[in-house]
């Protein structure tokens, strides 16, 4: 399980490419905090740390992976934002994601709101049924709270801690954005599902 508070940017140095999916390895400062076996979260999408050393560490993506989730562009050089799993001591500062990302959204607009940054991000509709103005929503795994909201999109407000120390302060229009919903939204849905005569999800 992570926080959304993410604790390094890293660089992909290498994608390999295949018919069974993709190897990465990424630079980072967290390698020392890493070991074999690790779950970290890449751009908010939980995968485990194949091999380590002092410089980063090489992961794999299946192709379900790279079919639902933004991974699949990566290459040389993208920067990634990286969190290690939370320990159970950890405060949870942002919210429960657990690094399982629900799809992929698309940066439509950015705008310039004081020292903050605003992005409109396009979201498909089984997307947005889990999303609630002044809720949780993960953004390539940043914890970040819906400040407006459409029937085809939502706005998230970036402060500069978050342009500073994440890939989003990075993000242009057109840019693929791994979203994972408020995972409580979905539980909802299934638990109630049966009293609104609805079949679960």
């Amino acid at each position: 399980m992570f926080t959304g508070l993410v604790q390094d940017i890293g660089t992909v140095e290498s994608v390999e490419k295949g018919g069974e999916g993709a190897k990465l390895r990424i630079a980072t400062g967290l390698a020392p905090e890493v070991a074999e076996g690790d779950s970290v979260a890449v751009n908010g999408v939980c995968l485990t740390a194949t091999a380590v050393d002092a410089e980063g560490f090489e992961t794999e993506a299946m192709n379900q992976t790279l079919e639902v989730t933004a991974l699949g562009g990566l290459e040389q050089g993208s920067r990634v934002n990286l969190e290690l799993a939370m320990k159970a001591s950890d405060r949870l500062g942002g919210h429960i994601v657990q690094g399982h990302a629900d799809g992929v959204g698309e940066v439509i607009a950015i705008e310039e709101d004081g020292f903050a940054r605003r992005l409109r991000v396009g979201l498909a509709p089984e997307l947005l049924r889990y999303v609630v103005a002044k809720g949780s929503i993960a953004l390539n795994g940043v914890s970040l709270t819906v400040a407006d909201l459409d029937d085809s999109w939502a706005v998230v407000s970036l402060i500069p801690e978050t342009l500073e120390r994440t890939n989003l302060g990075e993000v242009a229009p057109g840019d693929e954005l791994n979203v994972e919903c408020d995972v409580v939204a979905k539980y909802v849905e299934r638990l109630l599902a049966p009293f609104a005569g609805k079949e679960k999800p």
